[in-house]
């Protein structure tokens, strides 16, 4: 039997493995001495002997065993290895005795972290054991400005007063406030009678709302909790029939929902076909279409600026696919505020239902419009965006840079090729690191010489790169208009670079450009294409993304949002394997941020097996070890690239020491 129950274990384990992989997550236990590694640990306290919450065990405390886990606990090696023995003989132990012998565990940030006895937890887990006898250490960090420390030091306090461990909340002011509910007063300590009513009012809100999916949901149990208690008040808690409490959770639904909406984003990193069939009556007599206005509002206009011609195509692909169903309206040269907000409000007054704003710096505004007009669909041009009133959408660009940086590192003589970033925001360091990763994976000797073009600094950059014999540039991936220039994509750099477009025509003809080798593409159209379908297919609301949910869409080559092309004088080995790498990309069997990755300060992942997950490659701040530069400081940069990155940048003004 016990050899059975760990052929189930394992079907578990790898069931839990394969779907974190396939939504980007990492597929084993977390180690709480990586979480911890930068985190400055005051004090360690003995909590003694202590009934851990089975499922607010988070992982092991080192990473020796980690990997012989999937994130549910349960074992994922082979029936026929050693840990299996053992974990079988654990298993027919606790069948015909019980497992009496405590876990020793780390219990940091409300979450528990096992040292010594990960098999007994996975046989525990795997029966349904609702608690785990540990010996618990608690390790505390140092106090902090930031929310989630603080949350962490109420949690603290009411451990201390009620003697509780297995509620968290994800916001400021709950403890307090679920203390203040249950003992009459937020600093009176619990006696054994609160103790145990909170136990049992606790487990009849948490089944029935598990069972409605509230697991499902971006916020702690103790949110909702909470909430419920805030509408129908802790007595009733208490003395309602468990059926009761059923009714009033899916009253309260929406509620819940809506509870962490600022800190809920779900990446939806591919097109995903979810027309709804139409009915026989819509078949015979098909309604009469009805045309959808759609607007595109601007920060600048197509003749100056790279990124807005490059939407200003989308909008024309928009126009020729879809004909006489659509009709779009521009707007250019919108600023941020109150301009961004009228813009929008004449968009909605003719009559437009579905509208772009195509830069970060509109989110504000965008937001505050969906609000005011939930009919109107609200998409922004950013990543990582956390509001559900809106959606936003961005390109896995990092994607096509490898692929660039593979085609540079192939090209450059001397090893040394030049790179223009411009807003130190969500996204941009993936693009100068995967560039970086791409050149050195055809030369090793590959270095990259970072400069910013939105960076306050006296330095010359055309000086800057004639001074360190820079071959290639990597710069805009678009062209302006009305300075026709081959200075874009990854191009020759012959005899120095001028950021001032009135002079670079001038200079090409003085023979300082050479030919462009590569381009990555931004395919705005495919997108826009998409939605728009789905929006009139009637399936924009379809799924089972929550209205709490914030929804960022972050294609990539698979989807055709980037693309890349280049010379076709490159040398026939080089194309073969920028196509082949390309095919891995598209397929999933290759990821350029896998395997032993390496930063300007060391190591920054081991796992030769481990690509990072979506988010941390969104919000990554450190740059690739063969990168000569850095990322520039807010007060670094002009005030108009401060004014987007504290909108998306990934150190904010708050961050800075």
């Amino acid at each position: 039997m016990s050899f059975e129950d760990y052929t189930k274990a394992c079907r578990l384990g790898r069931k839990a493995y394969q779907r974190n992989l396939m939504k980007g997550v990492y597929p084993y236990l977390q180690a709480l001495d990586e979480t911890i590694s930068h985190v400055d640990i005051i004090s360690e306290v003995d909590l003694g002997l202590q009934q851990i919450p089975a499922e607010l065990i988070a992982g092991t405390r080192n990473v020796g065993r980690r990997g012989a886990f999937a994130p549910n606990y349960m074992p994922l090696l082979d029936v026929q290895s050693e840990f299996a023995s053992k974990w079988i003989e654990l298993c027919k132990s606790h069948l015909e005795e019980g497992i009496h012998t405590p876990v020793t565990a780390c219990e940091f940030m409300g979450r528990f972290y096992i040292m010594e006895g990960n098999k007994r937890v996975s046989v525990l887990k795997y029966f349904g054991s609702p608690t785990i006898p540990g010996i618990v250490t608690r390790l505390v960090p140092r106090k902090t400005l930031d929310e989630d420390n603080q949350i962490y030091y109420e949690y603290m306090n009411f451990h201390r007063l009620s003697g509780v461990n297995y509620i968290l909340f994800s916001r400021k002011g709950g403890y307090p406030a679920l203390s203040a509910a249950v003992a009459g007063n937020a600093a009176a300590p619990w006696n054994e009678e609160m103790r145990q009513d909170f136990s049992a009012a606790y487990v009849k809100f948490s089944t029935n709302y598990k069972a409605k999916g509230g697991q499902r949901l971006p916020i702690e149990a103790g949110d909702a909790l909470l909430a419920y208690i805030e509408i129908y008040g802790y007595d009733s808690l208490k003395e309602d029939s468990s059926s009761k409490v059923k009714e009033n959770i899916a009253k309260s639904w929406d509620e819940f929902a809506r509870l962490k909406e600022h800190k809920t984003v779900e990446l939806v990193m591919d097109p995903v076909p979810s027309a709804p069939k139409k009915k026989l009556i819509d078949i015979l007599l098909p309604p009469a279409a009805k045309q959808t206005k759609i607007a595109f509002i601007h920060s600048k206009n197509a003749e100056l600026s790279s990124w807005t011609y490059a939407h200003e195509l989308g909008q024309r692909h928009v126009a020729e696919t879809f004909g006489d169903r659509v009709e779009t309206f521009s707007f250019e040269n919108i600023t941020p505020g109150e301009n961004a907000q009228d813009a929008i409000q004449r968009s909605i007054d003719n009559g437009c239902t579905i509208i772009f704003t195509t830069t970060p710096e509109f989110i504000s505004a965008s937001i505050k419009m969906a609000r005011e007009y939930p009919a109107v669909k609200v998409l922004n041009c950013s990543l990582n965006t956390s509001h559900h009133n809106i959606r936003s959408y961005y390109g896995r660009m990092y994607e096509a840079k490898f692929l660039c940086g593979m085609i540079a590192g192939a090209l450059a003589d001397n090893n040394r090729i030049g790179y223009i970033a411009d807003y130190p925001i969500y996204g941009t360091t993936a693009n100068i690191n995967a560039f970086a990763l791409g050149a050195r994976m055809v030369n090793p000797r590959a270095t990259i010489y970072l400069k910013w073009s939105t960076r306050k600094e006296d330095m010359d950059i055309t000086e800057y790169f004639r001074e360190s014999q820079i071959s290639y540039l990597s710069h805009q991936d678009m062209i302006v208009p009305r300075y026709a220039s081959r200075r874009y994509g990854l191009y020759r750099f012959d005899s120095g670079f001028d950021s001032d477009p009135q002079t670079k025509n001038a200079k090409e003809d003085a023979g300082q450009a050479s030919f462009n080798a590569a381009t990555p593409l931004w395919n705005w159209g495919r997108f826009y294409e998409k939605i728009i379908e789905s929006i009139m297919a009637g399936s924009w609301n379809g799924g089972d993304v929550s209205d709490a949910k914030a929804l960022n869409y972050w294609w990539g080559l698979s989807a055709g949002m980037v693309d890349l092309i280049y010379t076709q004088n490159l040398s026939y080995a080089t194309k073969r394997l920028v196509e082949f790498v390309r095919r891995g990309i598209e397929t999933g069997t290759f990821h350029p941020f896998s395997g032993l990755l390496y930063s300007q300060s060391g190591i920054v992942q081991k796992d030769e097996n481990r690509a990072l997950s979506p988010e941390e490659i969104i919000t990554m701040d450190w740059l690739a070890e063969n990168v000569v530069g850095e990322i520039p400081d807010f007060d670094s940069l002009t005030e108009a690239a401060q004014a987007v990155v504290r909108l998306q940048g990934i150190r904010k003004p708050e961050d800075a020491v």
